[in-house]
């Protein structure tokens, strides 16, 4: 009688095992966690959804998925930083237009900023490969300082049309004595802390009007 001999593990004759059904569908894990989160978030508000806590979100890996996946779950990444600052950027606009004076559209300003250090705190989460971090953080930081160009020409637009020139140079003044791109020289996105901030710093951040993303193939 013989024997056929048990292949050893180095043998490439041997048959790969499996992976798992759920890697091929990517449904629940790490992979659901973030879409869940991400789909809450981008349409959220500050307040709503308490339990969204980004830093509880577990790490991911390309190597962890196929290729259409991934690029599934880039998609949604992307998505949701784009909603959240559209919403964000039309509250802003909101809140500037309903500004009183000079003081309260420096505040409107400086609230803004907290909801943009939100969405970098996303947009460059620990959790995300370097390169992909790197390339979200980078469109957030593009986003912004197209807003703050558009708000500048809006000033000068309003002074061509015929404006009193000497409101349009005190309100150019205001916001570029609280430039939305000082949100982009925050700390690192992804290292975000629930303490307070320091004494001194940002003291018109209390709300926030722009505040409140193994191998696997996914079908939604």
């Amino acid at each position: 009688m013989r024997f056929r001999r048990k292949p050893s593990r180095t043998d490439p004759s041997a048959p790969r095992p499996l992976p798992p059904p759920e890697s091929y569908w990517g449904h629940g894990g790490d992979y659901h966690t973030w879409v869940d989160f991400l789909r809450r978030w981008s349409t959220g508000e500050d307040g709503e959804d308490a339990d969204l806590d980004a830093r509880a979100l577990p790490p991911l890996a390309e190597s962890q998925f196929l290729g259409e996946t991934w690029e599934r779950l880039t998609a949604h990444l992307t998505g949701a930083v784009d909603v959240r600052l559209r919403a964000w950027a039309e509250r802003l606009v909101r809140a500037l237009a309903a500004a009183p004076d000079e003081f309260g559209y420096g505040r409107e300003l400086a609230q803004a900023r907290t909801g943009l250090r939100e969405v970098r705190s996303v947009a460059g989460h620990s959790g995300l490969p370097a390169g992909l971090r790197t390339s979200l953080t980078e469109l957030v930081d593009r986003h912004i300082a197209e807003i703050q160009q558009q708000l500048e020409r809006a000033l000068d637009d309003y002074a061509r049309a015929g404006g009193d020139l000497a409101q349009a140079e005190r309100r150019r003044r205001t916001l570029r004595d609280n430039p939305l791109t000082a949100a982009t020289s925050s700390p690192a996105p992804g290292a975000r802390s629930s303490a307070a901030p320091p004494h001194g710093t940002d003291p018109w951040q209390s709300t926030d009007p722009g505040a409140r993303p193994r191998r696997r193939v996914i079908t939604d």
